[in-house]
């Protein structure tokens, strides 16, 4: 059985298109609201909540944060840069996990996967401090085999390979080279002790493929969920992804 992590971010990015100097995140007129919508994700079988708080907080916000850590019942995946002051803040929060992930103010959303090798000692010292407070670590990198085998090496026990370039693919050749990588990816990391995660631009078409991927644990998926539900509502929208993934 494949987890779904639902990301919740982008019903944020809708509140926030309209009430971002709004004085609080819910409430009387202000709408709609990405903890209720984490709740009927839940109800309908999600196996947990996944939320970027990002440097410039374009759509979740930290008070949404809290609310999800004091009102969900699953488990709280929380994205974050790896710098200082969010490994502070995870550490007062205490989510269940964190996804370590890149971040540039210029990007729509996450553009590619976290570089451990160029930043070792950074990554090192948020995974040491996580690991210290029992908060699992994942790091959302691309398959590629040095990112995988020193995410090991600097002890976080999960791995979320990035989907995206397999996902953004339009040609049948550059998507099945993308995919044998990702097939490549998840061996490694299953080879390496890891927990082997995956997300990225994962749909409601390409999960049928997504899905084959050898060991994997969990998907997390965040706009085609989020769009759909416009459509369908939350529960159905996440009822029909649960149910391709594990077809």
């Amino acid at each position: 059985m494949i987890l779904l992590g639902v990301n919740i971010d982008h019903c944020a990015t809708v509140r926030q298109a309209r009430y971002r100097q709004a004085a609080t995140t819910s409430g009387g007129p202000i709408e709609p609201d990405p903890v209720t919508f984490a709740l009927l994700a839940e109800r309908a079988g999600a196996d947990g909540i996944t939320v970027h708080l990002r440097e410039d907080r374009r759509h979740i916000q930290e008070r949404d944060v809290w609310r999800l850590r004091e009102s969900i019942a699953t488990r709280l995946n929380l994205e974050m840069a790896c710098t200082p002051a969010m490994t502070e803040f995870a550490l007062k929060l205490k989510p269940d996990s964190v996804c370590l992930v890149p971040e540039s103010r210029e990007e729509i959303t996450t553009e590619g996967g976290l570089d451990v090798v160029k930043h070792r000692d950074r990554v090192q010292a948020c995974v040491e401090a996580m690991n210290a407070a029992k908060i699992a670590t994942s790091l959302f990198i691309d398959p590629d085999a040095p990112q995988i085998e020193l995410g090991a090496q600097l002890g976080a026990p999960w791995i979320e390979l990035h989907t995206g370039a397999y996902a953004n693919a339009r040609e049948n050749a550059p998507r099945a080279a993308e995919f044998v990588r990702l097939q490549s990816g998840a061996r490694l990391g299953t080879q390496c002790g890891l927990v082997v995660n995956a997300g990225h631009g994962i749909n409601y078409v390409n999960i049928a493929e997504v899905r084959t991927l050898p060991g994997l644990h969990e998907l997390n998926i965040g706009h085609s969920i989020v769009s759909r539900a416009l459509f369908t509502g939350v529960e159905e929208a996440v009822r029909e992804m649960r149910a391709r993934m594990n077809a």
